[in-house]
């Protein structure tokens, strides 16, 4: 019966979209990620975001639009929805045994929301936070407000000013990001387990989907007009057809405390973390909590791909998609070459150019693989 279950889980994993495993990968390892895109599709993929939420996990959402003038009131309100849907995943998500346990039932939580606020049934205290947020151009908020984010995703609740909002089970926090702005705050950067660049060519088969099905019964409706569509609704009229059930997602989490991996390819994982470090290229971000992600997703992936060990193969994925949004490029004049008196012109000259992709795929050319 488990083989049945496994091998149902692993034919949909191969169906799924990009933007749909990524979330699934996450979900998987109890995690969060930073979806890049381009400026004008931004709003077409977090509305992907949202149906793929609803559609293929079951779970509700949330919309956080961020600019420099958002507030952390802004921040505390947009992350919570009112839905009086059942709680199907919040009552019967299993954590694996063994993690630790959420802090977000302090018992003096509901004490704080009573003292501080003059009315307690306020629209703010009466919501919850979604299963799935997703801030959109989290990189262009606020240091105030990248610091909440941060706490959010550490911390598993959100202080506002008059209520404690504990994060449900699961919890997905998804920066969705325009590739023209700048990075966000080193630490919350970090703090993301994967990064994932959407681009055009890939398609947004939930919203194409939609948009077919829409557009013959409303001769008026445009494209346009989908992004304003409630995700929730959609989710209901789909709930009998979840690709990823609770279940499901336990079992696969599950699996992971099963994975092994044999003293070749664990050498072999942090020989790319070694050569890393060492890259001419890089200045930093190589972390220790990178490390760890690094191992975190070795091991998600496995039963991905219907495997109870580690290949070398999964290794060099995961490390296309733990350390692209961390590695920091080094400038010229720091390069570490010019301690021993290399010409500055000519490490401009090998530097001019590099991205964190190539350095990636240089290193994992450059590490032996095991046999």
């Amino acid at each position: 019966m488990m083989e049945e279950a496994e091998d149902r889980i692993a034919l949909r994993v191969q169906a799924l979209s990009d933007l749909e495993l990524a979330v699934l990968i996450c979900l998987v390892a109890e995690q969060h990620c930073i979806i890049e895109a381009d400026a004008e599709s931004t709003k077409d993929v977090a509305e992907e975001l949202k149906l793929i939420a609803g559609g293929v996990f079951g779970l509700t959402c949330a919309v956080l639009e961020c600019n420099e003038h958002t507030t952390l009131d802004d921040f505390g309100s947009s992350i919570l929805v009112t839905e009086d849907g059942d709680d199907y995943f919040n009552s019967k998500f299993v954590r694996p045994k063994g993690e630790f346990s959420s802090m977000s039932e302090s018992p003096r939580s509901s004490n704080r929301r009573i003292s501080k606020s003059p009315r307690p049934f306020s629209p703010q205290d009466s919501g919850r936070i979604a299963n799935i947020v997703i801030a959109k151009n989290l990189n262009a908020a606020s240091s105030q407000v990248q610091i909440q984010a941060l706490e959010l995703m550490r911390g598993k609740r959100n202080f506002s000013r008059t209520a404690v909002h504990a994060a449900p089970r699961p919890f997905l926090f998804i920066a969705l990001n325009s590739s023209e702005i700048s990075r966000m705050a080193v630490h919350l950067n970090d703090q993301f387990f994967i990064s994932h660049k959407h681009q055009d060519d890939d398609g947004l088969p939930n919203l194409e989907d939609l948009n077919a099905k829409e557009l013959p019964s409303d001769d008026d409706a445009s494209t346009s007009s989908v992004v304003h569509t409630p995700p929730f609704a959609h989710a209901k009229a789909k709930s009998q057809a979840i690709w990823f059930s609770s279940e499901d997602l336990a079992l696969l989490t599950s699996r992971m405390a099963d994975v092994k991996i044999s003293s070749e390819v664990r050498a072999y994982l942090h020989n790319i973390v070694v050569f890393m470090r060492l890259h001419r290229a890089v200045a930093g971000g190589i972390s220790a909590l990178a490390t760890r992600h690094f191992n975190t997703l070795a091991h998600a992936l496995a039963p991905l791909h219907g495997l109870d060990y580690i290949s070398p193969s999964l290794v060099a994925l995961a490390a296309g998609k733990i350390y692209p949004h961390r590695i920091i490029i080094t400038a010229p004049e720091n390069e570490r070459s010019m301690q021993w008196g290399s010409s500055l012109e000519a490490v401009k000259a090998v530097l001019d150019g590099v991205t964190v992709e190539e350095v990636v795929e240089e290193v994992l050319q450059s590490v032996e693989v095991p046999l």
